[in-house]
């Protein structure tokens, strides 16, 4: 059950840090975003940050060895780049619509996955 509980902050975790790293590319598309200066949409990216250490934090303490949890430092960090990597896809996907996938991108997350079995593997 704490694997489960991890692998849900971690993409809860994550659909907050994408939309902090790239949700502000299409800022400029909302009224009252288009005259904001940089450091102003770095202060909003921030703030929306925050809230991805609110699920991140406790993703970890939960899911690590150390303290009880499935997972080694090194398994919780190969899971935080796939699901990184599955929640940025889906969001390109939902608010770019204009972006593509490329073969050779599929290729390289074939390999990702692969990459998590050989780290579980026993």
């Amino acid at each position: 059950m704490k694997g489960l509980y991890t692998i849900v902050l971690l993409c809860l975790s994550n659909a907050f840090m994408t939309l902090a790293w790239y949700g502000h590319l299409k800022f400029k598309e909302l009224k009252w975003f288009e005259n904001l200066g940089l450091v102003a949409i770095v202060l909003i990216s921030w703030g929306i940050a925050l809230f991805e250490y609110f699920f991140q934090v406790p993703a970890n303490r939960i899911g690590f060895k150390g303290n009880g949890g499935p997972f080694s430092l090194v398994e919780l960090k190969v899971l935080q780049e796939v699901i990184t990597l599955l929640v940025f896809m889906l969001f390109t996907f939902l608010f770019f619509k204009n972006e593509s996938i490329r073969w050779n991108h599929l290729v390289g997350f074939f390999f990702l996955v692969v990459s998590v079995y050989f780290i579980f593997k026993k």
